[in-house]
């Protein structure tokens, strides 16, 4: 084994070299010639196989596709959870001094035993979180079969820290030449590919339920390089809704491998994209699993109109899995309020969320606050939280592409109704509405009427070239006309770099109509998209609309 030179034996990317092979050299450490060969091995691996349903089959074996092994392996968790997962080791020599266990003569291999082997013993399973407490050793009826291999110690203890320990703990494990193993029916096929894999660095199996189970194996016997090629493969298959739930709904052991993060990650991509319109697929979405709305709602290309309407639905998906408010107030409180991005919703529903009963108390006052404090921030110091955040988890502060562009709003009630709207937009979100495109503000409220701002790119009055343009809409609702002065004004990349007033008019609004002016700062649209243009600082554009209500009427 190498080790001297301070090299990693357990270090997935890490392979074994060797001079031996069937054909000579083989640098890549091909040791499938010594797989089951008592000449190249030094101990004997006994295999008790314990029964159960589907004896003697693998998990993967007879299921055609991934939907057939999840519910093939779910039936198993719910009929008989204990065979997913104990591991029993032991060496030929040891000695069992806990009252509540089996007699030595029922323990296999039990003559000559001595307390250095059951320290081995326990040492070798404490790397397994699944192991039984009290494992079912001594029950001879419950092993339906036994199978033996030759095995070489040094091969499986670089491949793998559980057999390294079972191998080196204590002072006279290296005399013990045999070792025992006790798995389930349904593990029987996996351990036999994971320890061929261990010589050969290859797999027979191919299809995504055989590697599956074989990753489980991996990564319950600790081979950090058998869970990485097993990724690897099943990342180059076709992904699938089923498939990449069910890499997100793997034991959590699995999930935390390094080793399997590109699969998971890439499942989770592959969901995001698939629903980044969650209202394209309105009820498939609302029927996923909570893994799958964590994969979705983590992305910043979803397609969708605001964070307000991500609220929303997230509420619509909790009440409907969740019956129970205690359980709904958990899964929001602890899962679901880590992907909504309160700082980009608006104020108006920040207050629903502090009387929405669905949240703790403690959680909704948490994220409302941060989310205020968060809105009173400069912009350049909102970009600096956002970039503090974009390697997390928590991308709270990252702004996602939403059809309705968020805005900051200061409200004045006296002398009279009074808001100023700040509307920001990035070079390349300009650069998208040639030549005929236009981008919507979030809504914004004066005097109890919802309001919004609207960019286009536009023909200028004579139609003669393209020009920015900036207008001012009321949202539909009542037969309420409203008179509002309103002015509209740009920051420019000038010493200073103060807002400057463009235009300034009034106008009586009824419900759906907008008013504003076409070329807003009088120049063509190259000019205005220049890299020179004094309207752009730091590749953001900076507007504001001031609006003052003069008086309103009832038409009725």
């Amino acid at each position: 084994m190498r080790g001297s030179n301070n090299t990693d034996l357990f270090d997935p990317k890490t392979e074994m070299d060797s001079t031996f092979s069937r054909h000579g050299s083989s640098p890549e450490g091909d040791f499938g010639f010594a797989f089951n060969d008592s000449n190249f091995s030094d101990r004997l691996l006994r295999i008790e196989i314990l029964g159960g349903p589907s004896d003697s089959r693998s998990d993967g074996e007879g299921c055609t596709s991934i939907a057939d092994w999840a519910r093939h392996r779910k039936r198993r968790r719910e009929d008989n959870k204990k065979d997913n997962g104990d591991i029993v080791a032991c060496a030929e020599e040891q000695i069992l001094t806990d009252n509540n266990q089996p007699d030595m003569d029922d323990c296999p291999g039990g003559d000559n035993l001595d307390d250095e082997g059951e320290a081995m013993v326990e040492e070798a399973l404490s790397g397994d979180d699944d192991v039984s407490s009290e494992p079912n050793w001594g029950i001879d009826s419950s092993v339906v079969r036994v199978k033996e291999l030759h095995i070489s110690s040094p091969i499986l203890a670089a491949k793998s820290p559980f057999f390294y320990k079972l191998f080196s703990n204590g002072m006279r494990e290296s005399e013990q030449r045999h070792v025992t193993l006790r798995i389930s029916a349904q593990e029987e096929g996996a351990l036999m590919e994971l320890l061929n894999f261990m010589y050969s660095n290859s797999l027979s199996v191919t299809t995504a339920p055989g590697l599956l189970d074989v990753l489980m194996a991996a990564d319950k016997f600790e081979v950090a390089s058998c869970m990485r090629y097993c990724s690897r493969q099943l990342r180059n298959m076709p992904m699938t809704p089923d498939s990449a739930l069910l890499y997100l709904e793997l034991p959590s052991s699995v999930l935390m491998a390094e080793a399997v993060q590109p699969l998971t990650d890439a499942a989770k991509q592959f969901l995001a994209s698939r629903y980044k319109d969650i209202t394209k697929f309105h009820d498939e979405v609302m029927a996923l699993p909570l893994a799958g709305i964590e994969a979705i709602l983590s992305s910043d290309d979803l397609q969708i109109a605001s964070e307000d309407a991500v609220y929303d639905f997230v509420l619509k998906w909790a009440r409907g899995q969740y019956s129970s408010l205690e359980d709904r107030r958990e899964i929001l409180g602890s899962r679901l309020a880590l992907y909504i991005r309160f700082p980009y919703m608006t104020c108006r529903k920040l207050k629903k969320v502090l009387t929405c009963s669905d949240f703790e108390h403690e959680v909704a006052s948490k994220q409302v606050l941060e989310a205020l404090f968060f809105k009173a921030e400069a912009p350049h110091r909102q970009r600096i939280l956002a970039g503090e955040g974009s390697d997390s988890m928590n991308r709270r502060f990252i702004e996602r592409a939403y059809k309705y562009r968020p805005v900051k709003v200061v409200e004045f009630e006296l002398p009279r109704p009074q808001c100023v709207v700040y509307l920001d937009l990035k070079r390349e979100e300009c650069a998208g509405l040639f030549p005929s495109g236009r981008v919507y503000s979030q809504a914004f409220h004066l005097g109890g009427q919802g309001f919004f701002l609207s960019a286009h790119c536009n023909m200028d009055q004579q139609s003669s070239f393209h020009c920015f343009g900036l207008f001012l809409g009321m949202q539909e609702k009542g037969a309420v006309s409203f008179a509002v002065d309103y002015e509209f004004a740009a920051r420019e990349n000038k010493p200073g770099e103060e807002f400057v007033s463009k235009y300034k008019g009034n106008y009586t609004f009824t419900g759906g109509k907008a008013v504003g002016y076409r070329n807003l700062f009088g120049v063509p649209w190259t000019s205005f998209m220049a890299e020179d243009s004094l309207h752009f600082i730091n590749g953001i554009l900076h507007l504001r609309a001031e609006l003052t209500i003069k008086r309103s009427t009832d038409l009725h």
